[in-house]
């Protein structure tokens, strides 16, 4: 059966998830390092207490989680120093099939905005080639308003149920899900990932391993349930605190 494009009647907009769904994960293997190599334990705590996190608050979480004296802004020095090495050698990748996703979102009648906690400067870095694909501004940076469900959904003026996110962490379905908003989770890959585990004990109904799977059929399936306020099941996440 031919993937036909579908024109969503609710659905108006696609907020993409910068690092782990447009961009390779980074994140969850340095962070695992940061922790172990200082004898920590990694584990789905200290991934909820990280991901999706202000800065000043993931590196507060970094220190928390590893034994030995270390300040916030310590932790978050000595990461992001890591990262800039490890990424010297190891440069970020755009995840395959990315470019061919932000094709079909458009071509299914969507806008498309891609949304991250770092400066829009690494927007523009490793996908500015990919920017007349996106609706301006392009990117909007959610560090101060983690995880931004509502800042992105007005900034274009709509409801929620309206936008679509695409995310890799289990804290922005559950921010969703309290909004009443389609979710698509693509966790990480990486071994000792939590997200996949997390996500579905949030509730999230559609996740991929590939970008490749989020086609005009899922689309439709999507539109489907906004309408019909199927998007989540019954029953899940009555302790999630709203979303900010």
């Amino acid at each position: 059966m031919t993937d036909r494009p579908h024109r969503p009647h609710r659905l108006r907009l696609a907020a993409v998830n910068i690092d782990g769904v447009l961009l390779a994960d980074t994140f969850s293997p340095l962070i695992h390092r940061f922790v172990t190599r200082r004898g920590g334990v990694y584990s789905a705590d200290v991934e909820r207490s990280v991901f999706s996190q202000r800065q000043a608050d993931a590196g507060r979480a970094m220190a928390a989680a590893v034994p030995q004296p270390m300040t916030g802004e310590e932790a978050l020095a000595a990461y992001f120093e890591e990262r800039a090495a490890h990424l010297a050698e190891h440069p970020v990748e755009v995840t395959e099939g990315a470019e061919a996703l932000l094709r079909r979102l458009r071509a299914a009648g969507l806008d498309v905005v891609c949304y991250g906690g770092l400066a829009k400067t690494h927007f523009d870095e490793h996908l500015g080639a990919y920017a007349d694909l996106f609706t301006p501004p392009h990117y909007i940076c959610t560090n101060d308003v983690r995880p931004g469900l509502r800042e992105i959904t007005a900034r274009f003026g709509l409801e929620h149920g309206q936008v679509l996110f695409i995310d890799d962490v289990a804290r922005v379905a559950e921010a969703a899900r309290a909004l009443g908003a389609p979710f698509i989770g693509r966790p990480s890959r990486f071994a000792h990932s939590h997200q996949a585990e997390l996500m579905r004990e949030a509730g999230a109904r559609h996740l991929v391993d590939g970008l490749a799977e989020i086609d005009h059929a899922l689309l439709r399936a999507l539109e489907e349930e906004a309408a019909a306020g199927t998007l989540w099941p019954a029953g899940t996440g009555e302790r999630v605190p709203t979303a900010r």
